[in-house]
């Protein structure tokens, strides 16, 4: 045995116990495009100098949680940040069959070209898939085999994307059932409990958009002033909403009020939250501007959560 390897005892416990980074097991709600901002909020949260050593993601939120438990997030955020509304329109294969308009086949296949599939059980962290077994009528948490399995049943939007069969089994998105997976985490040995959520309170005016990068060449600004100066000025009637608009509009309304009841059963120690009006559920192509929107959200959040537990530390 060397010398090295015989632990100091001088060493104060104060002392080891402020080399360790503290732990986190993290919740990533559901949202669609919104769950972009995932990215940037686990981006912050571990710059800040948390470990996060457990997950736990509904819809989107599995995506980008499974993603990060593999290590590759990086590659992902690389790739999507790319996306245009074009690329987004090629990657959805449109169907009238099975119980939904899209596969899903070729998202998740350019998903297992970028980052390749792995057993969840092989994954440095313990990672949960939420879904929802349709016939049954409960939750299923998904904590062993592919992946991206996984994934996908986790991301089954009803009537939009068709239903993942395993075993006999219709699986749909989690977010029916559970919105923001707090409770696969409770028994988790982790320092925290954090969560991030998708479906705050809606602000008016939205969150602001970042102008177009070059490449982009700031088109919808552009497009934007053309048609102001196309239609006459003076008192205008917003547009009737199209079935499909009302129905992300209703889903989105039911799932915010079922994530409070179910965060107000299961408090985190830190709840993140993005408004559920950032954008809608397909602007993908928008990456950028909400993964940023999550990086600033999580920093606003940590920074408001420490002081407040300095002040509480201060006052004991």
């Amino acid at each position: 045995m060397s010398h090295s390897d015989i632990a100091d005892p001088t060493a104060a416990p104060s002392d080891l116990a402020a080399s360790r980074k503290p732990t986190v097991a993290l919740a990533l709600g559901a949202g669609g495009a919104k769950g972009l901002a995932h990215i940037g909020a686990i981006e912050e949260i571990v710059a800040q100098g948390f470990e996060i050593s457990a997950v736990a993601g509904t819809s989107m939120g599995a995506l980008v949680g499974g993603i990060y438990a593999t290590g590759k997030l990086d590659v992902y955020r690389d790739w999507v940040c790319t996306l245009d509304k074009l690329d987004v329109l090629k990657l959805v294969d449109w169907t009238f069959s099975g119980g939904g308009l899209i596969k899903g086949d070729r998202i998740i296949g350019r998903l297992l070209e970028l980052i390749g599939d792995i057993a969840i059980e092989e994954l440095p962290m313990a990672f949960t898939a939420v879904a929802t077994d349709l016939d049954r009528e409960r939750e299923v948490w998904i904590t062993r085999g592919s992946l991206f399995e996984a994934v996908r049943a986790s991301i089954a939007i009803p009537t939009v994307f068709r239903p993942y069969h395993v075993e006999g089994r219709r699986l749909v998105d989690g977010a029916l059932l559970n919105p923001v997976p707090v409770t696969p985490l409770i028994r988790e040995p982790a320092d925290y409990l954090f969560a991030v959520s998708m479906d705050g309170p809606a602000e008016s005016p939205p969150p602001p958009v970042e102008p177009d990068s070059a490449a982009g060449g700031g088109y919808r600004q552009r497009i934007g002033r053309l048609i102001g100066r196309l239609v006459p000025h003076g008192e205008s009637k917003a547009p009737e909403p199209g079935a499909f608009d009302l129905l992300n509009q209703s889903m989105d309304l039911m799932q915010a009020n079922l994530s409070r009841l179910r965060l107000a059963a299961y408090e985190p120690d830190l709840l993140i939250r993005m408004p559920r009006n950032a954008s809608t559920n397909y602007e993908f192509y928008r990456a950028r501007e909400l993964i940023e929107l999550g990086r600033a959200r999580a920093r606003k959040t940590l920074s408001d959560w420490r002081a407040s537990r300095e002040t509480v530390h201060e006052a004991q």
